[in-house]
């Protein structure tokens, strides 16, 4: 089931981030405050994916930029991240917004799935993150519009 975050599910967004964090290596650096780290300034909305009532997935839209998707390990091959992404492009297209999401280089696993569903390369970049650490970033935007699902 996806659905719309709750405040009451943080606890459990941060421990599925921990585990994500732990597996895979994202997000990049562990943040001082995992839950403000998945709460941005800017946020427009966060859904989560629940499985047998347990929090396996979750992403965020903040304007138009799709942000802090992750799916449980356990959890992957299931779909989720797909619905995950295509429940935040509805929720950006209802805003009139064309959502588009920056992936480092290296994730190659997010990038396989951007682009499975349709998701196109617009742009790479080089960014300085904190500490002076150069990353490579790629931008992907969705190929066309979906219909509301």
């Amino acid at each position: 089931m996806i659905r719309k975050r709750r405040d009451s599910d943080l606890d459990a967004c941060v421990a599925l981030l921990a585990e994500v964090h732990t597996h895979s290596g994202y997000p990049h650096h562990w943040p001082d405050d995992p839950a403000r780290w998945l709460t941005p300034d800017g946020l427009t909305a966060a859904w989560v994916a629940e499985t047998d009532g347990t929090v396996v997935g979750h992403v965020a839209l903040c304007g138009h930029e799709v942000s802090r998707l992750c799916v449980a390990p356990a959890a992957r091959g299931a779909g989720l991240g797909g619905r995950l992404l295509r429940t935040v492009e509805t929720a950006a297209a209802a805003r009139g917004l064309r959502p588009v999401l920056e992936v480092k280089a290296t994730d190659t696993a997010a990038i396989g799935l951007y682009e499975r569903l349709g998701w196109t390369r617009r742009a790479t970049e080089r960014q300085e993150w904190d500490g002076g650490e150069v990353v490579t970033v790629h931008r992907y935007e969705p190929a066309a519009a979906r219909p509301a699902q």
